[in-house]
């Protein structure tokens, strides 16, 4: 009897041993702790090299304040801003921007056109003053297109002319008449070259002029 019961206590001893052995922690030198470790670090590595990648911007210039064609270029005109978008398309703060002509109208936070500057050779628009006989529509300003007509009174009445058309504002003054009174307001438009004499000739005259945005 004492010989079974000794034989019983030695296999409780040992399927003991062996489930302790079983639950035991893993050592840091388990191979199989190593390599779950290993393919966490590598997916985290993944996930930050696809973030970083989607992430990747570019400086490129914007337009600091709205920006009207025949615009000289210049600091106080540019800040830089960091996007992601095609090369090429857009003027890169590594481009040499400033003492370029703009040909087009460019708002404010707009990137620059790489396609939209020019030398100031190539330019071949010229900006006129035309003082408007009436108040201007609201919201005409820097790079609204307008249309400029001329009114006549002859025998038959008055008549209205068609001058200029589509033509980008540059600039907007109040302008001044005699005594420092107000006298209307002066938009500078930005009119092709092939169409300058025309615009002179008509808003060079006694006749009203008013300045009305185009497509209104």
């Amino acid at each position: 009897m004492m010989g079974a019961t000794e034989t019983g206590g030695n296999a409780l001893t040992t399927t003991a041993y062996a489930t302790s052995g079983r639950l035991r922690r893993p050592s840091w030198r388990d191979p199989r702790l190593l390599v779950g470790l290993a393919l966490i670090a590598l997916s985290v590595a993944a996930v930050v090299a696809i973030v970083q990648r989607a992430d990747t911007t570019q400086p490129f210039y914007a337009a600091a304040h709205d920006l009207a064609p025949g615009t000289v270029l210049s600091a106080s005109d540019l800040v830089v801003v960091h996007v992601r978008v095609a090369a090429g398309e857009y003027v890169s703060a590594s481009d040499a921007a400033e003492g370029r002509v703009l040909d087009r109208t460019v708002g404010e936070g707009e990137l620059i056109p790489a396609s939209g500057l020019t030398e100031a050779t190539g330019y071949s628009a010229r900006t006129i003053a035309v003082t408007s006989a009436m108040p201007l529509a609201e919201g005409v300003g820097v790079g609204t297109l307008v249309d400029v007509w001329v009114t006549a009174q002859d025998d038959l009445g008055a008549h209205s002319t068609l001058v200029g058309q589509n033509l980008p504002v540059a600039e907007v003054r109040e302008a001044q008449s005699g005594l420092g009174a107000r006298g209307g307001q002066t938009v500078y438009v930005a009119v092709p070259l092939d169409e300058v004499a025309t615009v002179l000739a008509a808003v060079s005259t006694s006749d009203d002029v008013a300045i009305v945005a185009a497509g209104s």
